[in-house]
């Protein structure tokens, strides 16, 4: 990361029981690689009856990642899902040309104090993607690759990279891996050509030359391979991949075209409808819906 680097320190949301460090998108750097999206959820620490309630809510035209460290979450989505996300597994939900979804604390975590710690990414889809059909897709954890490189354990999620490939099914070039690293250790990242981004959730590193503590990213379009080590013991997520070429944004809605982001506004004026072209309700999640947000955009 010798030149075109830029660092993003996170920008910390309150959303009631559930606080959220976002990293991306940043004014001056809106996606690395495919990744439009990253947000650090918690630590977070759930006593006497909190939990963490994300009404249904609708997508187009990206992909959403989520991957926890601790705690579980339990998605329902208008396809009929109904999954419980638990740490060190992938769950991969494509938007498609629309869907909707909740993230709530199971019922049975509700009776007890609990803890939720994780990453959500949004991950944009090719131009001739962004209206396929949706879907979603849990990978236990047990499904992906860890490997050493320098003697440094790591995990690959999603992509290629370091020789490995993660079995989760993507629509374009990406990487994204978890690396807890012991202070002292030091391993080199081929980079392959494509954008990358270093993100510290616990400890500090140093990328090159340039030191990325907790909760900060490094980014860099440069495409160069770049150097990681430990300046105390650390827990960093490495992310990045091809361009997709820009999106646009609104809220919840991502996408090549900003008529479409409109089309998706009117859609979802009134919530999830039966019969609705592309936000139908989910099944059993159907008494509540986070409305559209006017003017406000994420």
């Amino acid at each position: 990361m010798s030149s075109d680097r830029l660092f993003i320190p996170s920008r910390e949301t309150d959303l009631g029981d559930l606080s959220v460090r976002r990293v991306l998108p940043y004014a001056a750097r809106r996606m690395v690689g495919p990744f439009i999206f990253f947000d650090h959820m918690g630590p977070a620490e759930f006593h006497d009856g909190q939990a963490m309630d994300v009404r249904p809510h609708p997508h187009i035209n990206l992909a959403t990642v989520t991957y926890l460290f601790e705690g579980s979450i339990q998605h329902r989505d208008s396809l009929g899902s109904d999954q419980i996300i638990e740490p060190g597994a992938i769950n991969w939900m494509t938007a498609g040309k629309g869907i909707v979804h909740s993230e709530r604390t199971p019922a049975n975590e509700r009776q007890h104090d609990t803890h939720l710690h994780g990453i959500q990414l949004w991950v944009a889809m090719p131009e001739e993607l962004e209206e396929c059909e949706p879907s979603f897709i849990h990978y236990p954890k047990t499904d992906l690759p860890e490997f050493e490189t320098n003697g440094v354990r790591m995990k690959l999620l999603l992509g290629t990279a370091l020789g490995k490939k993660s079995p989760v099914l993507v629509h374009s070039d990406m990487f994204y891996l978890e690396v807890p690293i012991m202070k002292g250790q030091s391993f080199p990242f081929p980079v392959e050509a494509r954008e990358a981004a270093v993100y510290t959730v616990a400890g500090k590193v140093q990328v090159d030359d340039l030191e990325v503590p907790q909760y900060s990213m490094l980014t860099s379009v440069d495409l160069k391979d770049f150097t990681v080590t430990a300046l105390e013991d650390s827990h960093i997520m490495i992310l990045g991949g091809k361009h997709l070429g820009p999106r646009h944004i609104f809220w919840n809605f991502v996408s090549s075209s900003k008529e479409r982001i409109e089309e998706a506004k009117l859609a979802w004026a009134n919530g999830p409808q039966n019969g609705n072209p592309r936000f139908t309700p989910i099944v059993g999640d159907d008494h509540e819906f986070i409305p559209l947000p006017n003017p406000i955009q994420k």
